[in-house]
């Protein structure tokens, strides 16, 4: 494997029950257990592009491995190990139909919405006399539909309740662990030095049990600013300093590309693919206070398979 990159793994496991290829994530089902194989492919606009990320699939499974450690406190999770650093195992569950997204700051799709002239999003009203980037008096949620094929939408509480997806009383446990989530994750990020702008959170049902699923706190289901002159910044309608992966994005939109029929995938340069390595690895240092330590690419797909085969 050369440092192009995890782009997928293509493994056959005794007892392997199912295999599910996400945008990012290989999933290798054995019953009500799960090996989840992060990859080094990037996602911009449902797209993923052609190129991997070297180190992306690391910095993701570390991540989301230490808050859910984290945050277990708060609400059960998915995660039983991380044998691995792109490897997580964990329980299978059955998951909802919705995205819970909370939203700290007006920033985003919340400000493309609120800059239209929109004051309500997924039913939640936005107050009058909000800039980009300004805090809202208190987080709001906006979730979003899970969408199979094509693009997640926007969903209000009313609706999810009123089709089923996911019954009131289950919903308002999934709004209570959302707002506890963001408020845990928020303060870790502002020891760092971070402010944890706004993210998502997936949840499922393991029987009559709720439990968190999927990605926490991660470059890729989160927005951060940094917290040092993020007033100031703010005081003089400068852009916030942040750590995503809108810049990927940015320089998508300046290839001409934003997912839309007809446009060409712009080939990324080797030199944006190590910027964008870089930023990852930045953000997992400012997010978790620590030093990345890069796990290397030689032998690295005989590494996970023996991981899995030994944890599963």
């Amino acid at each position: 494997m050369s440092i192009n990159g995890l782009k997928e793994t293509n493994f056959q496991f005794k007892g392997q029950t199912g295999f599910y290829k996400g945008k990012v994530r290989d999933v290798y089902y054995f019953g009500d257990k799960m090996a989840v194989v992060a990859s080094d492919r990037i996602s911009a606009f449902d797209v993923v592009q052609p190129k991997a990320i070297p180190y992306k699939g690391q910095v993701l499974n570390q991540v989301a491995t230490k808050f859910l450690k984290a945050t277990a406190d708060i609400v059960p999770n998915w995660l039983l190990s991380s044998p691995d650093p792109n490897v997580s195992i964990g329980v299978k569950a059955v998951p909802f139909r919705v995205e819970m997204v909370i939203r700290g700051y007006l920033s985003g799709h919340a400000w493309r919405e609120y800059k239209s002239g929109k004051r309500v999003l997924c039913g939640e009203t936005m107050v009058e006399g909000l800039k980009e980037s300004d805090k809202f008096p208190v987080p709001i949620i906006t979730p979003t539909t899970k969408a199979d094929t094509g693009h997640d939408e926007d969903i209000s509480k009313e609706e999810i309740i009123a089709k089923g997806y996911v019954s009131k009383q289950d919903y308002e446990q999934l709004e209570a662990y959302t707002h506890a989530l963001y408020k845990r994750g928020n303060e870790i990020a502002l020891q760092n030095g971070l402010i944890l702008v706004d993210t998502k959170y997936e949840f499922g049902k393991v029987g009559d049990k709720i439990i968190l699923i999927d990605e926490v706190h991660t470059p890729d289901s989160s927005r951060y600013f940094y917290a040092d002159g993020y007033e100031e910044r703010q005081k003089n309608g400068e852009p916030q300093k942040q750590l995503s992966k809108e810049f990927v994005r940015q320089w998508l939109i300046e290839n001409g590309f934003q997912g839309k029929e007809g446009q060409q995938v712009p080939f990324m340069p080797d030199d944006f693919v190590n910027l964008v390595t870089n930023r990852y690895i930045e953000l997992y240092e400012k997010v978790t206070g620590e030093k990345f330590v890069k796990s290397g690419y030689e032998n690295i797909e005989e590494r996970i398979k023996k991981s899995i085969e030994s944890n599963i």
